[in-house]
This record gives C-alpha cells, sequence and structure tokens, in this order.
C-alpha cells in the first residue's frame, strides 16, 4: 500500500505561483506513475497532469499546458505540481494519485492510490 500526502496550497493572486508537493510512505514509489487531479465546487473530478515512473513521459491538459509543469523525485519518494501564472478558474481542491498505466493515465478510476487533497484558492 502507498500513502500519498499533498502539501503546498493555499491562497494566490491571479498570477502567482504556487508548488505543491505528494509525499509517498514507501522507497517504491519510484515503479509508480503518478497524476494530478483536481476538483471544484459543483464540478467532476479532472486531469491535470502526469508523470511516467521515471520522469521520461509528462502529459497535461490543455488549460494547464504551458502554466503548470509536474514532475518527480523518486530520491525523496516526491511529486511535484509547479502552478504558475494561476487564474481564478484553477481553485479547486488538488489531488496527487499514483499506479495508472500511461495508456489510461488520463482517467481517475485507473489510479490505485489517491491522497486527501490539498486546497488551491486563486483570487481575482
Amino acid at each position: 500500500q502507498v500513502l500519498l500526502v499533498e502539501s503546498g496550497g493555499g491562497l494566490v493572486q491571479a498570477g502567482g505561483s504556487l508548488r505543491l508537493s505528494c509525499a509517498a510512505s514507501r522507497r517504491t514509489f519510484s515503479m509508480y506513475a503518478m497524476g494530478w487531479f483536481r476538483q471544484a465546487p459543483g464540478k467532476e473530478r479532472e486531469f491535470v497532469a502526469a508523470v511516467s515512473w521515471n520522469g521520461g513521459t509528462t502529459d497535461y491538459s490543455d488549460f494547464v499546458k504551458g502554466r503548470f509543469t509536474i514532475s518527480r523525485d523518486n530520491a525523496k519518494n516526491t511529486l511535484y505540481l509547479q502552478m504558475n501564472n494561476l487564474k481564478p478558474e484553477d481553485t479547486a481542491v488538488y489531488y496527487c494519485a499514483a499506479g495508472a498505466p500511461e495508456s489510461t493515465w488520463k482517467s481517475g478510476t485507473e489510479y490505485s492510490y489517491w491522497g486527501l487533497g490539498t486546497q488551491v484558492t486563486v483570487s481575482s
């Protein structure tokens, strides 16, 4: 079992930046592809970004491409999401997840493990 804990959320003005972190509980973290999802009030959970187990492949949703960067440090068992040029519509709870194959990693149902989320609020 892998326990995931997100951190780094908070309140930021539009145009600002935040870096989210997701710490994994075990040293086999490096064997899993990982992703970030978000859920805003009144909306369904949506895909944000994903990265392969070795960091060699990444994927992004169209609405964050060019603004967000996903990365991982397997030596530290940590996943990151650097968020730049934040917009009010980015306001949501952000979740990290682990365990999806690359072929289907845009679907939240393909992930085996989930964190509890961290709130990101972007003010106008």
